[in-house]
């Protein structure tokens, strides 16, 4: 085998769950092969480099082999090399995220009961123009 689609290789690889996601991430744009936006019928080759964006992470890889089945996660590995700015780069996002304070953390502690009530007074008040 020289030449597979994207999309079955992307599923192949492990990078989408289902061959539908991976043909949805392939025609939305979110698939790069050789710095070029694809269509999901693309044949690719060994060393052609594929940048995958799912979700907040991107990834730089280097297509090593290729496949149109699904495998074992280690068969999968062997499918491509990850770029070592692309490692960096993805650690450093997940360090990001762990640090990040949770949205609505400024918040404070929970309000009481009398303290809902007076928000509450205070936003009629607010309404009716007093």
């Amino acid at each position: 085998m020289e030449r597979v689609r994207i999309d079955k290789w992307l599923w192949a690889a492990r990078f989408f769950k289902t061959r539908s996601l991976a043909t949805d991430a392939v025609s939305g744009g979110r698939v790069q092969v050789n710095n070029t936006r694809v269509k999901p019928a693309k044949e690719i080759r060994c060393g052609d480099i594929v940048v995958v964006r799912v979700g907040p992470v991107r990834r730089t890889v280097e297509v090593t082999g290729l496949s149109d089945r699904r495998g074992s996660a280690a068969v999968a590995a062997t499918l491509y090399t990850e770029s070592a700015e692309s490692v960096a780069e993805r650690e450093q996002a997940a360090i990001e995220r762990r640090l990040a304070r949770p949205i609505g953390a400024d918040l404070g502690a929970r309000p009481t009961k009398l303290d809902r009530r007076r928000l509450e007074s205070l936003r009629r008040a607010q309404r009716s123009g007093r």
